[in-house]
């Protein structure tokens, strides 16, 4: 989809082509995005949240396989990256990205409360890692159950702990809070993205690549004690309780609408 010709704002209307070209002048080129995708879909094992993304990935592309049709549409709510776009094969036939931030991947700016696009026109809507950022995510799940098509899909992901990295966010959940906020949906599956041997280790890697001092440090803690931090967790987390999800520090949920 060519951003400079569809982006739409919800504030402006569609604006004229020299203001959106403008706008991505000073936005991510399409190379940065994209690096910045592949990395979050194929992270590397020195990356503090390896075992969340890497967990994500195999539930998506389980989940993914459960809908139906050679191809279908697709929202993607706060879509600036795409990251698991990719994982669709070349599925869709139309693929529309919403996000409150300008990349040349989005194709209309708004925010997840109120998305200016008619009712029932999606197979699948895609939200990952934006309810915390959301003021009111009862509000923007109600326009995603809006806009997909009866028996459409949601696919989500959220966290459950993780420290605050904006001063924007405003929430975390966890599995009945999810429930209650897809209630709606005709069925919902909620998996933890890990369990709680990879909560741990996660969040002891979060914090040594965030806290440590001086910067050189975190490098070298990066190369050395993370992946160490990774591969303990994927070998441990079998023998202690792969099902344990007490301290699981993000979730991925899969809706029916």
């Amino acid at each position: 989809m060519n951003a400079s010709s569809t982006l739409l704002e919800v504030s402006g209307g569609t604006p004229s082509k020299a203001d959106v070209c403008s706008s991505l002048s000073s936005a991510e080129s399409v190379e940065e995005v994209d690096r910045v995708a592949k990395q979050r879909l194929y992270p590397s094992i020195t990356d503090s949240s390896w075992l969340v993304l890497r967990a994500r990935r195999q539930l998506f592309l389980q989940w993914l396989t459960k809908i139906p049709g050679k191809k279908i549409s697709v929202l993607d709510v706060g879509g600036r990256i795409q990251p698991y776009r990719p994982l669709l094969n070349g599925r869709e036939e139309k693929y529309v990205a919403v996000d409150t931030r300008r990349s040349p991947r989005v194709s209309v700016l708004a925010a997840a409360e109120e998305i200016p696009l008619e009712s029932e026109q999606f197979d699948l809507v895609i939200c990952t890692q934006v309810l915390q950022y959301v003021a009111d995510p009862a509000r923007a799940i109600a326009e995603m159950f809006r806009l997909l098509k009866p028996g459409g899909h949601l696919l989500m992901s959220v966290p459950a702990a993780y420290p605050r990295d904006s001063e924007h966010e405003c929430w975390r959940f966890l599995p009945h809070g999810l429930k209650t906020l897809t209630g709606s949906f005709s069925s919902a599956e909620i998996a933890a993205e890990g369990g709680s041997i990879s909560g741990l280790c996660r969040t002891v890697a979060v914090w040594l690549t965030m806290f440590a001092r001086p910067t050189f440090l975190r490098t070298v803690l990066c190369y050395s004690v993370v992946p160490l931090l990774n591969l303990s967790a994927v070998a441990l987390e079998p023998l202690f309780g792969k099902n344990n999800d007490q301290f699981a520090v993000n979730y991925s949920l899969f809706a029916q609408k």
